[in-house]
Formats: structure tokens, C-alpha cells, sequence
């Protein structure tokens, strides 16, 4: 049996996330298990649990990666459960064994994990493999990181994708 390409889907884990955004997101991830694409997230509420209710409803297989020290139980919508010792073994998972990277609304964490996975990509610390942030506010970042980083690779932003629909997405994952 081949093995299905995973994608990591970073995000909010806010509860209280417009319903319409988080419909969006359940939708984009039944979209992607129904391409084939299997999922992996940090595996706690908000745009996470929607990320991880449409892949199950696509047929996709969701690996969460949590950790003990967290007030929040994890999302019940997961496959598959792993333990992290602590945030950094957390990221690096959710990093190193994902084929693409989805970036979802989120807040001081998920611009945490963008910035790292983008700077390894960068650096060629990983391959090269999709990053793709989804919606219209992360464009507005786009514009002012590349208007005011001093010393950002020359090829930076060659490595990000912005999408706004399940479509675009998809569309981002089969370039080459």
C-alpha cells in the first residue's frame, strides 16, 4: 500500500472563530483528502478540529501532535494521536514529516510556525515543498515583511503561496 502524501496544517485552536471560516477550513480539508492528501496538526480545537473533521470526512487519516502540558484536551476528530515532550519535538514533527505545509488563520503560535518552517525552507534546511497560507490576511503580512525585512534571503518569498479557496489550494500542491 503507498503511503499518502501528508500535509501539515497549521492554525488557530481558538473556539470562538467565525463559523464561516472554520466551514471554509472543513471543507478545504475534505477537499485535500479527497485529492489523496492525509493531514497532521498540533490536534486541539478551533481550525484545527474543522481541519481535522473535513479530512476524516474526505477519507483522509489526521495525525495530531500534542503535548501533556496543555489545559485543552485534544480534538476527539483525530486519527491518530503522538505525544510530544515538549513544543520544540512538537514543531519539529509537524515540520519534518509533512510533504506540504497548509498555514491557516491563527494567531502568535501560528505565525511561529510559519516563520520557522519558512526559514528552513529558505536555508534549504527541507526540501522544497508547498507552503501555502490561506486566506486574504496573511497577503497583508506578505506586503509588509517584504517591504521591511533587512536581511530576508533574496528568494524568500518565492517559497509562499497565498490561497483563498480549496481550489486555489489544490492548484498550489500539484506545481512543481
Amino acid at each position: 500500500m503507498t503511503q499518502r502524501p501528508r500535509i501539515t496544517a497549521f492554525g488557530s485552536s481558538r473556539t470562538d472563530i467565525d463559523p464561516s471560516i472554520a466551514k471554509d477550513v472543513h471543507q478545504l480539508g475534505q477537499s485535500l483528502a479527497e485529492a489523496g492528501w492525509d493531514g497532521m496538526v498540533g490536534g486541539y480545537q478551533g481550525l484545527m478540529a474543522a481541519f481535522c473533521a473535513g479530512m476524516r470526512a474526505g477519507g483522509g487519516h489526521v495525525r495530531g501532535v500534542t503535548l501533556a502540558c496543555f489545559p485543552t484536551p485534544p480534538t476527539h476528530r483525530l486519527s491518530e494521536e503522538v505525544r510530544a515532550q515538549n513544543f520544540f519535538e512538537r514543531m519539529g514533527t509537524l515540520i519534518e514529516q509533512a510533504d506540504a505545509y497548509l498555514v491557516l488563520p491563527g494567531g502568535l503560535g501560528t505565525l511561529a510556525e510559519l516563520a520557522m518552517t519558512w526559514d528552513l525552507l529558505a536555508i534549504h534546511i527541507l526540501r522544497d515543498r508547498p507552503l501555502i497560507l490561506y486566506g486574504a490576511r496573511w497577503r497583508r503580512l506578505l506586503d509588509t515583511l517584504n517591504e521591511t525585512l533587512f536581511f530576508s534571503s533574496p528568494h524568500a518569498m518565492d517559497y509562499v503561496h497565498c490561497c483563498d479557496n480549496a481550489r486555489e489550494a489544490l492548484r498550489c500542491l500539484r506545481a512543481p
